[in-house]
């Protein structure tokens, strides 16, 4: 019998999930409108997808949702187009499989070409992972968007410290999100973990995840995915969604707390190979 708990993956899920995550990375690039005027930022909605633009080289300056709630023929494809090369920034598409060939064969026809994959997972939010009680984690109050964003760059720093200021620069930003909660893990009374949670349409979407390398392996992942959970549920959030690169560590820890993948999206990018 199928688990009630968790939705068929079809379009219906797939509009959930996409608009969620369109939507909350459309806050953040009101967000950054707000902190700072001057980048440019800015989003618009074209046949049903929602086109961001966060700034030349941002991991936000992209489409998402394209294809899921309407058709886009070559006019809406030129529009959302310009919208980018006007910006001086590349065009990228997040498209979900479940958009259909129809729509990929279109992309091809007019030079895009895949660029990266993610898997898009999902669960329920009713239900603990069994966090360690030794690592206390809190919901972040005013004030605290500098320690929030300091605690999340840091968590960086090993593996790619040139991207320490750049994450510094987008924790600030989040932190600032309408609509995004923020979570410190702490031990013995110190931040050594950081996370985000957006809620959508009946879905929390869980991202912003990262760690002390001093802290890691101690369960402050754990402990903030439950402590997220346990937020959305509350809120009569049903569903957790999060994305991870296919095949990584990061998408099987999460296939170990319960979520299943709902679909492997396809980054596509317009020009050069």
């Amino acid at each position: 019998m199928p688990d009630p708990a968790y939705p068929f993956a079809d379009l219906e899920l797939a509009r959930r999930l996409e608009r969620t995550e369109g939507r909350a990375n459309a806050a953040f690039v009101d967000a950054r409108a707000r902190l700072h005027p001057a980048d440019g930022a800015t989003w618009v909605q074209v046949a049903g997808a929602y086109a961001m633009f966060d700034g030349v080289g941002s991991p936000l300056t992209q489409t998402f949702g394209l294809g899921l709630f309407e058709e886009p023929g070559d006019a809406e494809l030129e529009r959302i187009e310009a919208f980018f090369t006007e910006r001086g920034a590349e065009v990228f598409h997040e498209v979900s499989p479940i958009a259909g060939p129809a729509l990929l064969k279109r992309l091809v026809a007019r030079g895009y070409h895949p660029e990266e994959l993610s898997t898009v997972l999902f669960r329920p939010t009713a239900g603990g992972v069994g966090a360690r009680p030794e690592v206390a984690v809190r919901h972040t109050g005013p004030g605290e968007a500098d320690l929030w964003a300091r605690t999340a760059a840091e968590g960086w720093r090993s593996e790619s410290p040139e991207l320490v200021d750049f994450m510094l620069q987008l924790g600030q930003i989040s932190a600032g999100t309408e609509g995004t909660a923020c979570f410190l893990a702490e031990l013995d009374g110190r931040p050594v973990a950081a996370a985000t949670l957006s809620l959508g349409d009946g879905v929390a979407l869980l991202a912003g995840a990262s760690t002390l390398p001093e802290a890691r392996r101690r369960g402050a992942q754990l402990a903030l995915l439950e402590a997220r959970l346990r937020f959305a549920a509350e809120r009569g959030c049903p569903l957790a969604m999060m994305a991870a690169l296919p095949g990584s560590a990061s998408q099987r820890n999460a296939e170990r707390q319960g979520f299943r993948i709902a679909y492997t999206r396809t980054k596509w990018r317009l020009g050069r190979a």
